[in-house]
């Protein structure tokens, strides 16, 4: 946790451009990384630059770079944040035990959720690591200004903001990056290039990146499905006169395969279209900053070869289209010396249509579509006040209430087919399936599919500066989060179309809940932490928390398959979450001879239980940690990490939930800059070792393919090179 204090003083122009983008100055017993900011003339992705506001080391964060495309993986080192296991580029972080549609994530000010019944596109997965500029996790205690319909916290990611010259001068520059990958035979590539006067400025980006599937450490052989491969480009547009911006990003991003090794599906193709804008002002009376944005995803599902796709007659097709618009307005009003209001509104739209055609040839899956969620539209608008006071020069408050109107329905829909046909063998199978899925779409469509949620959230947040070497933070959230789509609306009951919904990688087939309540979680927390007097040495920080969630939506299990797995519906039970994160850094040595040496650590610890149900949480990461050194010896930086992970024994037993055994792995990481160039290697996992995703689920992939089922595979020794240039 990172808390910038500054003592009172006389607000000036250049305090209210700082203020620019409203957010408050401390974020309580919250986990925040931000990535080194990037000055004019040097614009390669996190090369130089102080490190701002940051737990984590700038070695740190190359280092997840440098070993996945994925954005996800910039949050995986800092305290109470873990991730999901899905595709190569869609992992789903997790934020103190609460994961996917409980996180708000935003990418460049805008809320992007996901538009598949899997989740296979969640919003990180549509920006690539090497166009963040700043990315900040907010847990539990989230200030409303930075989101609403949310409950575990916020994840935000920044593309740069457009650069622009010095006056009567003509800027251009940019730089490039490749990347490659041993394990799984992957590439990168990204660039960025701009051409800017003090007036206008307009730059160009793009990434790729494409790896097949990866292996296991210790001759775990390979995990099916996890191949992928993705390209994005983009145009951002700037002005800038005075203290006003103004900007406009064109772009898209094209994911022609991604597979998911816990999934039966996989990704066969997606493509996000978007427009976003963003304009922030400087005036007498504080600051203004003003977002708005359009995006289109086309969205298909099929099997990839390792699970027998790839022909005619074969796999399972299904489509989304989802269109998402909305703007988001904060105003920020220094009142006077001492205080901040933050006013702020937004309106978020969300129209899905996912249906699924027939397949020729198929008794089973046809004649007809499927019409899964048939114009489903969920629409938000939010409206927060937040007060910042700073009551003597070591106390300062933060309060904030916040109102978000949800409102949702849906059209009728319809299965493959109404035939009825014989009892025996396939016909019998396809009857069966038929008659279920018919009374289960005739049941949804005599509903009344409209829903109107009232959501009020509340944050109070104090921060105190007991002593130089050490500070107390400390407050309560109350957070409210509607359900999405497919918990309130996936309506198959057939095992072939309750194993398509669901974002957990479990096996298990889901169905909706039409009568499904918003989650309400009430969560405390305090942060103790110590730190030397110049807090640059050393520092330890412990925060322990405790969430109570109203109408946590779970599972009941209303069947069993012959294959273990079975049916599951969404409901509303209570639930508590509970846990300590703890971290810490110790600057060892620091001269002209042994360069800057660095120790970091940190531990999570949390648990959930389903007070209804009796059980634990579904994907509750067990006790980990790592512990690392960092050396910077001039324009050479390297750094050498333990992952510690326990054994997973506490599980969902509702979803029969895997054990994991507990592992340790080494990894190592260099750079070195020359002249206008970084070379970096890596090598993650430098002892081979076999181990298993703790939240990964079950390796499907490899179930359809072999029969074996086990949970999906830690990724085994790679070696990582990367070359960036700036120019």
């Amino acid at each position: 946790m990172v808390f910038l204090v500054a003592k009172p003083r006389r607000l000036t122009r250049a305090m209210l451009m700082a203020a620019c983008l409203g957010a408050p100055s401390f974020a309580c017993a919250a986990p925040v990384v931000n990535l080194p900011e990037l000055d004019v003339t040097t614009t390669a992705p996190l090369m130089d630059g102080p490190q701002a506001a940051s737990s984590l080391s700038p070695q740190a964060l190359r280092q997840r770079r440098l070993s996945s495309a994925d954005s996800a993986e910039l949050f995986a080192r800092q305290p109470g944040v873990s991730l999901y296991g899905a595709g190569g580029i869609s992992s789903l972080p997790v934020i103190n035990g609460m994961a996917d549609d409980r996180v708000a994530t935003i990418v460049d000010g805008v809320r992007i959720e996901p538009a598949c019944p899997n989740h296979m596109n969640p919003a990180l997965s549509y920006i690539s690591p090497d166009m963040v500029a700043n990315a900040t996790a907010i847990a539990g205690i989230t200030p409303v200004s930075m989101g609403g319909d949310s409950i575990a916290g916020t994840i935000s990611v920044e593309r740069r903001d457009p650069k622009f010259a010095r006056r009567g001068k003509i800027l251009f520059t940019g730089w490039a990056r490749g990347a490659y990958h041993s394990n799984g035979n992957g590439w990168e590539g990204g660039l960025s290039t701009t051409v800017a006067s003090d007036l206008l400025s307009l730059n160009y980006s793009a990434s790729y990146a494409e790896r097949g599937n990866y292996h296991m450490g210790g001759g775990g052989g390979p995990v099916l499905s996890s191949a992928y491969k993705t390209y994005s480009h983009s145009v951002t547009a700037g002005l800038h006169k005075g203290g006003n911006l103004l900007a406009l990003t064109f772009g898209q991003t094209d994911t022609p395969y991604e597979g998911f090794p816990n999934q039966y599906m996989d990704m066969t193709n997606n493509r996000s279209t978007f427009v976003n804008g963003k304009y922030s002002g400087v005036f007498d009376w504080g600051s203004l900053d003003v977002r708005g944005y359009w995006q289109r995803v086309s969205h298909a599902m099929n099997d990839l070869e390792d699970k027998g796709g790839h022909t005619w007659n074969t796999g399972m097709p299904m489509n989304d289209d989802s269109r998402q618009a909305g703007y988001a307005i904060k105003a920020t009003l220094p009142l006077g010396s001492w205080n901040t209001l933050r006013l702020g509104n937004s309106f978020d739209h969300q129209g899905l249509n996912d249906w699924w055609p027939p397949l020729p040839g198929s008794m089973m899956m046809g004649p007809d579509t499927y019409h899964n969620i048939n114009g489903g539209v969920r629409d938000r608008l939010g409206d927060y006040a937040e007060w910042e006071a700073r009551w003597t020069p070591r106390f300062q408050t933060l309060f904030g209430i916040r109102n978000d109107l949800v409102m949702m329905n849906t059209g009728n829909v319809s299965p493959y087919s109404t035939a009825t046909m014989g009892m025996s063998g396939m016909m019998g199978m396809m009857s069966n399936m038929t008659v279920t899925d018919t009374a289960a779409a005739n049941a949804f469509n005599a509903q009344d599919h409209r829903h109107t949620d009232v959501n009020f959230d509340v944050t109070a947040l104090a921060h105190w500066d007991a002593a130089k070497t050490f500070s107390l933070e400390g407050g309560y959230a109350r957070k409210t989060r509607s359900p999405n789509f497919f918990e309130r609306y996936a309506w198959g009951r057939s095992q072939m179309a309750a194993t398509m919904i669901g974002w957990f990688g479990d096996g298990n087939g889901y169905v909706g809940n039409n009568n499904l309540s918003p989650e309400i979680a009430n969560t405390a927390s305090i942060t103790a932490d110590w730190h030397d007097a110049g807090q640059k040495r050393w520092d330890v920080k412990v925060q322990p928390y405790y969430t109570y969630v109203q109408h946590y939506v779970n599972v009941n299990r209303l069947a069993t398959y012959a294959n273990g797995f079975g049916l599951l519906q969404f409901v509303n039970h209570n639930a508590q979450i509970y846990g300590i994160n703890a971290s810490g850094h110790y600057q060892a040595w620091s001269s002209p001879a042994w360069g800057t040496g660095v120790f970091s650590t940190k531990i999570d610890w949390v648990r959930g239980q389903d007070l209804d149900a009796h059980t634990g949480l579904y994907h509750q990461m067990p006790t980990n940690g790592f512990v690392a050194l960092d050396e910077t010896f001039g324009d050479l930086t390297g750094r050498a990490e333990v992952v510690l992970v326990k054994r997973k024994s506490s599980i969902d037993a509702l979803r029969t939930e895997p054990r994991t055994p507990g592992y340790a792995l080494l990894n190592l990481s260099a750079s070195y800059k020359w002249r206008m160039a970084r070379i970096e290697l890596g090598l993650d996992n430098v002892l081979n070792q076999r181990a298993y995703q703790p939240l990964g689920g079950y390796a499907l992939g490899n179930y359809i393919a072999r029969g074996n089922l086990m949970p999906v595979g830690v990724m085994g020794r790679s070696v990582n090179l990367s070359v960036t240039t700036s120019f």
